[in-house]
């Protein structure tokens, strides 16, 4: 056996048992992409996740007018090569390079996080394109599980009704705070705390 071989088999993404009540966990146990409607939920998850040693990779999607828009920002987010092709196939491409650490992110990071602000607005601009890029981080965040490499994709709307077909084979949830519809609403209490 290979000491590369040997690195790979021993690496695991979690520990049931020890880590289940992290929110990283919570997070990707049914799906890489998870929907946000409260800023402050979804700033509270973005500190954990940076405080506990993810490289986070924060977007503002209400900048995003077009997909040459998203492009351009995602590129220079991960430190794409010059060469990036701007268009979906060579986003999946580059992502699935940011899963074999050749850009993006570490290996002494604990994971990648991608944290997209305001993503309702893109949606609106290009519902296609929206859908298909959350399709691709969802389907290299399962290959880069299958590595120990942690991945995953936060995505704050100001739209609490927000919803997209499942994405790399996975539903796109809400977060377990604001799962009932009754917590997006405006007033409403947005418990159980997130750690």
């Amino acid at each position: 056996m290979s000491a590369r071989f040997a690195y790979r088999v021993a690496v695991t993404a979690f520990d049931r048992d020890a880590d289940a009540r992290r929110l990283d966990y919570r997070l990707m146990a049914n799906t890489f992409v998870t929907l946000f409607w409260r800023p402050s939920v979804f700033d509270e998850a973005v500190q954990w996740l940076a405080g506990h040693g993810y490289t986070v990779v924060h977007l503002d999607a209400r900048r995003w007018a077009t997909e040459a828009d998203m492009h351009r920002e995602v590129a220079s987010a991960l430190d794409f090569p010059d060469y990036y092709g701007h268009n979906l196939d060579a986003l999946n491409d580059c992502l699935r390079d940011v899963v074999a650490y050749r850009y993006g992110t570490t290996r002494e990071a604990t994971g990648l996080l991608i944290a997209f602000n305001g993503y309702h607005a893109f949606a609106e601009a290009d519902p296609r394109c929206a859908a298909e890029v959350l399709d691709i981080i969802a389907g290299q965040a399962r290959s880069a599980a299958l590595i120990g490499h942690r991945m995953l994709c936060l995505v704050q709307s100001d739209d609490p009704q927000i919803a997209f077909e499942p994405v790399g084979a996975m539903p796109v949830l809400w977060n377990h705070r604001e799962w009932l519809d009754a917590r997006r609403q405006p007033g409403s209490d947005p418990h159980p705390p997130i750690a």
